[in-house]
């Protein structure tokens, strides 16, 4: 694949970004595209591996060398043909996933790896300006209807696989915009809005339907959820984790996700009462994820008056550490666009007090300096570490903690088990729920986890619906060997 020496010519060369000093005035994508030459150039960095690691790194099964081979030609339909034959919205992997596939490159034992993702942008970048993505109505309906809760990068690839399969598909959003945390947790300057919207036409073009502002079991009546031959339940994982602080109830302990929602409601004419802002304050994140990475950037845009990072876990290594060899997901200090734009990182340091003022006010965080005790056999224990107290100035406090699961009210509602770890328990393999008409997806069946993930879910989801209400299937697997030729 690709130039049989071109490992050993080329250098990985990726994408640059605008200046801090002008991105930080807008929330616009800022990143410099290569030339389509260059990115030839990366796409013959492929080694043609025996066996390409990437694929087992990849959630989705992407056919890596494949789409590699084909940029290195120059044979660019063809590419956008391989990716879009297993990842129904490479547009928003190709920007806002962290790459398990180059993580797992063979390649990377020795050199850089392949920049998979930026190369499976542009693919797809280019197969949108040519016009090759096209709508894909099924040429024959089935008399099933399949209804979808929520709009996410889970429920839109298993609508999209459904819709394919001739079945016809409403998907239920109960924000006023689709796309889940796409639309309203990942800020503009990640990926801007209309990347979603222009996919959300393809998909209501090939006749599936999206109806937004409905929260089943408020506004809808579960009876007429009940109504469709089946149901993949896909909300995603959104109880947001909070800490057992004192404080904590602060005028000023804000969660990240609703600072960030608000934050792109207002850039596209919502009207937002008593805004969130950063502007002058001094703001503390908790959380080293991409979230708070996410609320940093967002709070450098708001021109906050400081902005520090805590992480109460240990500071990773820069290089990957032995602990996760290759190919296995790394642990490795990530270094994201937001915090090269200004940022006071911490680690191993834990939050004592949300302090406040006579009127409720955050005016401070206490804070104790922490290392972890390894014992054998146990979880590691948190330890204190004596003498290491400090006071820091906070007006907004950003936690951005993660989330502990998908909320149960669908779940009771529908008569679903949880499982141990609070997620919509599902048959293995299956995605089936303990009601046989009811599937789950995504987040909600797996827990916080990665967009490709979601993505993967909801394909393989829908595959299993619809073997479920027809016997058999045509839509592909990536457990099924020889479909996504077939595809």
């Amino acid at each position: 694949m690709g130039k049989v020496t071109g490992f050993k010519e080329f250098e990985r060369q990726d994408e640059t970004y605008t200046s801090v000093l002008d991105r930080v005035k807008n929330y616009k994508e800022f990143t410099i595209p290569l030339s389509e030459k260059e990115v030839k150039t990366q796409g013959s960095r492929c080694m043609d591996c025996g066996i390409p690691f990437c694929h087992s790194g990849c959630p989705l099964g992407n056919l890596i060398p494949d789409f590699n081979h084909m940029v290195h030609q120059g044979e660019w339909k063809k590419a956008s043909w391989i990716l879009h034959s297993t990842n129904n919205f490479p547009e928003f992997t190709g920007r806002l996933c962290p790459a398990p596939c180059e993580q797992a490159c063979v390649l990377g034992i020795i050199e850089d790896p392949v920049s998979i993702e930026n190369i499976e942008k542009n693919i797809v970048e280019r197969a949108f300006k040519e016009g090759w993505i096209k709508p894909q109505p099924p040429k024959n309906r089935t008399d099933k209807t399949i209804a979808v809760v929520g709009s996410g990068p889970a429920g839109l690839a298993a609508a999209q696989q459904l819709n394919r399969a001739g079945h016809t598909v409403t998907v239920f959003e109960r924000d006023d915009a689709v796309g889940g945390l796409l639309r309203y947790g990942i800020p503009n300057f990640k990926m801007e809005k209309g990347i979603i919207d222009r996919r959300i036409a393809i998909l209501e073009a090939e006749g599936i339907i999206f109806k937004t502002n409905i929260n089943i079991g408020v506004n809808y009546d579960v009876k007429d959820l009940k109504a469709f031959d089946s149901v993949v339940l896909c909300g995603g994982s959104t109880e947001k984790r909070s800490l057992p602080t004192p404080g904590i109830d602060a005028d000023g302990v804000v969660q990240a996700m609703d600072f960030l929602t608000q934050q792109t409601k207002v850039l596209f004419g919502t009207a937002v009462k008593d805004q969130i802002m950063a502007t002058d304050k001094d703001v503390i994140v908790i959380g080293g994820g991409d979230t708070g990475s996410d609320c940093i950037g967002t709070s450098n845009r708001h021109k906050a008056k400081s902005v520090v990072n805590f992480e109460i876990m240990p500071k990773p290594p820069g290089d990957r550490s032995p602990t996760t060899p290759w190919p296995f997901w790394p642990l490795q200090l990530k270094t994201s666009s937001s915090h090269q734009e200004g940022i006071d990182r911490n680690w191993l340091i834990n939050t004592k007090e949300f302090v406040k003022d006579a009127h409720g006010k955050l005016i401070a965080l206490k804070t104790v300096n922490v290392t972890w005790k390894k014992v054998p056999g146990q979880r590691p224990e948190l330890i204190e570490i004596e003498g290491t107290e400090k006071t820091w100035p906070c007006d907004l406090a950003l936690l951005a903690l993660g989330f502990t699961g998908p909320e149960r009210t669908l779940a009771d509602q529908l008569g679903i088990h949880m499982d141990a770890k609070s997620n919509y328990k599902a048959a293995y393999g299956k995605y089936q729920t303990n009601v046989p008409t009811i599937f789950t997806a995504g987040d909600m069946r797996r827990g916080q986890s990665l967009i490709v993930w979601a993505i993967s879910e909801g394909r393989e989801a829908a595959r299993q619906v619809d073997l479920f209400l027809m016997g058999k299937s045509s839509l592909p697997s990536k457990d099924v060997r020889g479909d996504l030729i077939a595809m």
